[in-house]
């Protein structure tokens, strides 16, 4: 054997010694005591043939793809409107070992932004956007304004007031005195009950328990009322017949909500065993929205996150048919928190999405121009969508110029 064989064997063995001795030792960094809880251990990689003539190439193993191409997502209880949306991410999202978004059950939005804050895994969180400043203001989970960012906000969640016909109580503010249940402790419900009953000037009796407890213990006659804040409609709702002597009690609008609430209508087709057919029962609402922990840019965790609003942002129609739930066709991706940083990679995309319409619209503009006689306003919807349709296969011919 030549000696530049040997000295090429031998590097090839020493090689092979740092390769073995690299892979036997987990590697971790830790900059802070925080970042080193919360940072997930290095995954561990292997060699092997990518195709036959290929050179060698590094791959991951089966385990590490898993974990790399994961999201969790903690959403509510299984009685919950959060619980739905985040199955209905799941189902559509799903690219097996490729991405997956995991459901995790969770106690709602107040436990929910602790849980993103905090909890090692959960990577988003479905919660209600008045909470955000809730726990600015108490400073109970630390400054949080650069731990938290928001991906986009979905949709509202309605307040259900329940009470027992015979109660004989009409209003919100009979309940003064009496015990009402505000949920399982650390929802959103709870927080937001709380909020607003202090806004009304309503002292109630605070006990706290599921629906489905405090619906028996209403019907005992153990408590006047029972709120639930979730989107219409809400699965624990569904359950109630007037019948059965519930009813929805409703919620005025007063100034003091106005900051943080929205005006809400509930109607038979929400629960046509509720109420009747000609009948709407005002209450109020609050937004929904989706976060996540500001992971430092690039890391393992921020490209999960990256991943999702990839995957998620472009295929907001498809959430807004059936068999989804009915509170998609309310999700508006472009809409703001103010006071809160947006994902950037949501943020980035958003800015192109809006540059590409106004391109794509002063094309049609151009497209409908060059049409004699082609007035947009005096067309009906099937006709502006069959010239669309036309318009779209021009732009595309245009481009193949």
């Amino acid at each position: 054997m030549s000696c530049v064989s040997v000295r090429r064997a031998r590097r090839l063995v020493l090689l092979s010694c740092l390769v073995a001795a690299f892979q036997s030792v987990s590697i971790t960094a830790s900059p802070s005591v925080e970042a080193a809880n919360r940072k997930p251990r290095a995954s561990t990689t292997f060699v092997q043939p990518k195709a036959p003539g290929d050179a060698f190439a590094e791959r991951i193993p089966l385990g590490d793809e898993i974990n790399q191409n994961t999201v969790a997502i903690v959403s509510g209880n299984p009685n919950a409107t959060y619980l739905a949306i985040a199955y209905d991410l799941s189902a559509v999202l799903d690219e097996g070992n490729s991405f997956r978004v995991l459901p995790v059950i969770g106690k709602g939005g107040g436990q929910n932004i602790r849980d993103v804050r905090f909890l090692k895994g959960i990577d988003l969180g479905i919660t209600q956007s008045n909470l955000l400043g809730h726990f600015r203001r108490t400073n109970e989970l630390g400054v949080i304004d650069d731990k938290i960012v928001y991906i986009a906000k979905l949709f509202n969640e309605e307040m259900h007031l329940v009470v027992r016909e015979e109660s004989g109580i009409t209003s919100i503010e009979q309940l003064a005195g009496k015990k009402v249940n505000f949920s399982d402790v650390g929802s959103g419900t709870q927080l937001s009950t709380r909020d607003i009953f202090g806004r009304l000037g309503v002292k109630a009796v605070e006990v706290n328990m599921g629906q489905s407890d405090a619906f028996e213990a209403l019907r005992r006659g153990e408590i006047a009322a029972t709120v639930l804040i979730a989107g219409k409609p809400a699965g624990a709702m569904a359950k109630l017949r007037r019948a059965d002597g519930f009813r929805i009690l409703p919620v005025n609008y007063p100034k003091p909500l106005h900051d943080d609430y929205l005006p809400a209508t509930l109607t038979a087709s929400d629960y046509p065993g509720l109420i009747g057919p000609d009948e709407t029962i005002e209450t109020v609402a609050v937004g929904a929205v989706l976060i996540a922990y500001n992971w430092p840019k690039y890391s393992d965790r921020y490209k999960r996150i990256e991943k999702f609003v990839e995957r998620f942002f472009p295929r907001l129609a498809e959430f807004q048919k059936a068999p989804r739930h009915p509170k998609w066709k309310e999700a508006n991706l472009a809409a703001t928190l103010p006071g809160w940083t947006r994902f950037d990679v949501a943020e980035a995309w958003l800015a192109k999405a809006k540059a590409q319409a106004a391109a794509q619209r002063t094309q049609f503009e151009k497209f409908t121009a060059a049409k004699p006689g082609v007035t947009l306003a005096t067309m009906s919807q099937e006709e502006r969508d069959r010239l669309f349709q036309e318009f779209l296969r021009w732009s595309e011919a245009q481009g193949r110029k």
